[in-house]
């Protein structure tokens, strides 16, 4: 087997966690790639065993590993995105970061997740992505996707801006807001959530529309069939606006029309044996702590 390793930094006090799941699966003979700059961060606090081969971009991850270990948070999470592309390659999300709604093994429970993936114990949670089209074609190759959501907002004024938004090419709503978030189900538990958004199953086959901050009060979240396609056109005083793909963002001149749909391909999340979305949801929101409970 073949493993990938991905980071971004790592806590001193995580380090163990690090050099336990490293010895774990070499010691299963597993072959190990890292992440290029985050090997390069761990070289003056960690020491390696063996000179593993490194990996930097999407182009340079073989396409036969068989498992991508993210290490961190969600942020982590959703840089691997880039470095999978179409691949198919499942991820394992190790969460040594914060709250973590998508990388769902704590830590604290990582060798119980790693004789579970050794053991095969885990199916393959299929995510949606969605897909950015712009006349202007202003995304590098495979990078117009977005696993939790597509932000309009505005940018360099206080003024709340126009989105003129058509529903397969039907005219759906103009948001006098301070932007529009266009999630998926994944995405629902993030930047939407905060705006008062629904909490959507990562099952269920839909797009959501979160307005942020809008004028008319009725304005609510909307949830639309995922074979829907979104075009939106901005109207701002500043004459641009912020278009955001998860955590990349791009400046775009107003009345640059934008095509938001489901992507062709997904990503493939490692569900281990035994977790539960719904059981993860009611920890990390702490739901049913409520004394009358």
């Amino acid at each position: 087997m073949k493993v990938a390793l991905y980071g971004r930094q790592i806590a001193e006090a995580h380090l163990p966690f690090l050099q336990q799941l490293i010895t774990k699966i070499a010691g299963e003979k597993v072959e190990i790639l890292i992440y290029e700059l985050f090997k390069q961060n761990l070289q003056q606090t960690f020491s390696y065993e063996a000179n593993y081969p490194v990996f930097s971009s999407c182009e340079t991850l073989p396409d036969d590993v068989d498992c991508l270990f993210s290490i961190g948070g969600d942020g982590a999470i959703l840089d691997t995105l880039l470095l999978i592309q179409n691949k198919g390659i499942p991820v394992l999300g190790l969460n040594f970061g914060r709250l973590g709604f998508l990388s769902s093994v704590q830590h604290s429970d990582l060798e119980w997740a790693l004789n579970a993936w050794i053991e095969k114990r885990f199916e393959l949670d299929r995510r949606t992505l969605l897909e950015v089209r712009n006349p202007l074609n202003i995304f590098q190759p495979h990078h117009n996707i977005a696993l939790n959501e597509v932000t309009i907002s505005k940018k360099d004024s206080s003024s709340m801006i126009q989105i003129h938004t058509w529903v397969n090419d039907e005219c759906f709503n103009i948001y006098w807001a301070d932007g529009l978030i266009i999630a998926t189900p994944t995405g629902s538990t993030g930047y939407s959530m905060s705006c008062n958004g629904p909490i959507i199953t990562p099952d269920t086959p839909g797009i959501l529309l979160t307005p942020i901050a809008p004028h008319n009060l009725n304005m609510r979240p909307v949830v639309i069939p995922d074979s829907a396609e979104v075009k939106l056109k901005v109207v701002s005083r500043d004459s641009a606006f912020l278009l955001s793909l998860d955590s990349r963002s791009y400046s775009l001149a107003e009345n640059e029309e934008i095509t938001i749909r489901k992507s062709l391909f997904n990503i493939n999340f490692v569900k281990l044996q035994g977790m539960s979305y719904v059981q993860s949801l009611r920890n990390k929101l702490l739901w049913g702590l409520d004394k009358r409970n």
